[in-house]
């Protein structure tokens, strides 16, 4: 007969377990998949806060939002996921996307992009091992995608 802190361990080992795959932590004891559990929060908090802001911020534009992309970029980690979807698709937006990535020396090691009526780029991307240039953070990616975006999107103006 099974003992109930055997079937206590036994599902607490199982959580921690289904915690690991949720936060992708690589860890092997229970203390390190807590520990990085806790900074994967953290993550999604600060996420939720940029996406809090950029709502604020497209709230006040007067510009219709189809016409406006949208730019997230998530740390992984020996990279970057880089997603950008707008409600049109403009000649070059691609090839500019991509000028961005090798300026700030970052690699698409994989990429699904669609860009008939819509633009949408999913990316994931890492830092080149050349060791030339500094070490790049998400905002910094998020900002040269943006610009790349600014260069090639036309403005709501010239529809």
């Amino acid at each position: 007969m099974v003992s109930r802190e055997h079937i206590r361990a036994a599902a607490l080992h199982e959580k921690l377990q289904l915690l690991r795959s949720i936060t992708n932590s690589r860890a092997d004891n229970d203390a390190s998949i807590i520990v990085d559990a806790s900074k994967y929060i953290e993550e999604l908090k600060e996420k939720v806060e940029r996406l809090n802001k950029d709502i604020v911020n497209g709230t006040q534009s007067s510009i219709n939002q189809e016409t406006i992309p949208s730019v997230t970029v998530e740390t992984l980690k020996k990279g970057f996921l880089i997603n950008v979807y707008s409600g049109k698709s403009c000649p070059g937006l691609l090839v500019s996307i991509l000028e961005a990535f090798e300026e700030l020396n970052l690699n698409v090691v994989e990429a699904s992009a669609s860009c008939a009526d819509k633009f949408q780029l999913e990316a994931i991307s890492v830092e080149g091992d050349d060791g030339v240039g500094e070490i790049v953070d998400a905002e910094v990616v998020r900002q040269a995608v943006l610009q790349a975006i600014r260069n090639r999107h036309p403005t709501s103006e010239q529809d």
